[in-house]
């Protein structure tokens, strides 16, 4: 009788056990399948993007006019609303590095999320630039899914990196009181979303945070540092075997290519509208 009660007692805890075991399954397998619909990944900044950014490449930036996409260059600099998605793959199967610009520090009125910019973060029209305004970027939670967006598309299009524009706010009249760590954690914010998204990116002028922002920041492109006598600023990208990208329009080659590359930088003679007219220094 006791052995029989012993059997059932027995019987009992085996079963209770298959029962335990088969609900942790379910809960583990449940919890798995959410988190994996609610957290998209996207891939490292590790594949051959970065192998194909090197910091002797030769490069075109072109905006405007019919787009001349036959140079023998490493890189392209190409505007990311304009650029044809099949351009873009002709030029990465050639094993052209392409780089997508977008202005993250202002509302260009023409761009087809401009609708998407809150009233309240547009300040003082960007002087020299029609249809440009100047951005409040210390409201990033407002700003953040509009860039974020941005980005995706830059991902979709098949973009190797991103170069956004008017990230030194602060060091202009923009119509906020924005401040150098204001300006600094915004454009860390826009550096962080890129590369989740496996996008390097370029930091565009901003000479005066190089030091805080170098370690955020794969490359930098700069316009008319030796009109300006500070391309000595630029130097700690170069020291960190990172591209320096350098664009000048008023000098002529002959007054600047030489010390371009003497100092490694990777300079154009280029027209202000940034059509296919290109002269290299290389």
């Amino acid at each position: 009788m006791y052995a029989m009660a012993a059997f059932f007692v027995l019987e009992a805890v085996v079963v209770f056990r298959w029962i335990l075991i088969a609900s942790l399954f379910l809960i583990t397998s449940c919890s798995v399948h959410q988190n994996t619909e609610s957290e998209p990944t996207f891939p490292e900044t590790t594949g051959n993007e970065k192998h194909r950014l090197k910091p002797d490449m030769s490069w075109q930036i072109q905006y405007a006019g019919d787009l001349d996409t036959s140079l023998d260059v490493g890189g392209y600099n190409l505007d990311l609303f304009e650029a044809d998605i099949h351009t873009i793959q002709e030029l990465k199967q050639r094993g052209v590095f392409v780089m997508c610009y977008f202005s993250a520090g202002s509302l260009e009125d023409w761009r087809p999320d401009a609708r998407d910019f809150p009233q309240e973060v547009l300040g003082q029209p960007m002087e020299g630039w029609e249809g440009e305004t100047w951005l409040d970027i210390r409201q990033i939670s407002l700003l953040q899914p509009i860039m974020n967006n941005r980005l995706d598309m830059a991902v979709s299009k098949g973009c190797d990196g991103v170069d956004p524009d008017n990230v030194n706010g602060f060091e202009n009249k923009t119509g906020f009181p924005l401040s150098y760590e204001d300006q600094s954690a915004f454009n860390i914010a826009l550096a962080d979303a890129a590369h989740e998204r496996g996008l390097t990116i370029g930091l565009k002028n901003d000479l005066n945070q190089i030091k805080d922002l170098l370690p955020y920041f794969d490359w930098i492109l700069n316009e008319e540092c030796f009109s300006y006598n500070e391309c000595d600023l630029l130097l700690p990208f170069v020291a960190a075997g990172k591209p320096v990208f350098v664009i000048e329009y008023e000098l002529s080659p002959q007054e600047f290519c030489e010390r371009a590359n003497e100092m490694n930088f990777n300079a154009l003679h280029k027209n202000w509208d940034l059509d296919a007219y290109r002269v290299s220094c290389r």
